[in-house]
C-alpha cells in the first residue's frame, strides 16, 4: 500500500478531529472530545502554534495522524510530548502507524530535544508492547496526574 506522511496542513483540521474522536471511541471515552475542527486550525496554525500535527495519506484520504507539541524538562531541557497517534482502523496493520511514529522521533531529532515522551493506556498491551519493541521505556512507577476545568475552577475557589 502506497502512502505519504506530511506534515498536517488547515484543511486537513476536520479529517484529524475524525481521528482524534475514533481515539476517545477506542479509549472508552468517546464523549470526552470537546474541540471543534476550527479550534484546531487556530492553536495550530496561528503565529504561535501550539502543536506540530503529522498526517499519513493513502489515496488522497487522511487515514492517520500524530499530534506533538514541545515541553520543558527541568532535568532535560525542551522535550516533545506526542499527545495523539491514531490510524483508522481499517487502516491498521499497514505500517501507517509506524511511519507516524518514526516521523515525530524524527522531528524531534530535528528540534534537538533529548527526549520524546508519550502516555500509553495501561491496558492497550499492544502498543505498549510496540514502544517497548522501539527500545522507549514504558515506566510502570509514575502516574499521570491530570486536572480539568470543573476541578481547577473548584480548587481555585477553595484557595481564595
Amino acid at each position: 500500500m502506497e502512502f505519504k506522511i506530511r506534515k498536517a496542513r488547515p484543511e486537513d483540521m476536520p479529517a484529524v478531529l475524525e481521528l482524534i474522536q475514533e481515539l476517545a471511541e477506542f479509549e472508552k471515552e468517546p464523549d470526552a472530545v470537546i474541540i471543534s475542527a476550527e479550534d484546531l486550525k487556530r492553536d495550530g496554525f496561528g503565529t504561535n502554534p501550539a502543536f506540530t500535527c503529522f498526517v499519513a495519506e493513502a489515496a488522497g484520504t487522511i487515514e492517520g495522524m500524530a499530534l506533538c507539541y514541545f515541553r520543558y524538562s527541568t532535568w532535560k531541557g525542551k522535550t516533545v510530548h506526542l499527545e495523539d497517534l491514531v490510524v483508522r482502523e481499517s487502516m491498521r496493520g499497514k505500517g501507517l502507524g509506524n511511519a507516524l511514529y518514526t516521523r515525530v522521533i524524527e522531528f524531534a531529532k530535528e528540534q534537538s530535544v533529548k527526549r520524546t515522551e508519550w502516555v500509553v493506556l495501561d491496558w492497550n498491551t499492544h502498543a505498549r508492547a510496540f514502544y517497548s519493541r522501539s527500545g522507549a521505556t514504558v515506566f510502570t512507577d509514575w502516574c499521570t496526574v491530570q486536572m480539568e476545568e470543573n476541578a481547577m475552577n473548584k480548587f481555585l475557589e477553595k484557595s481564595r
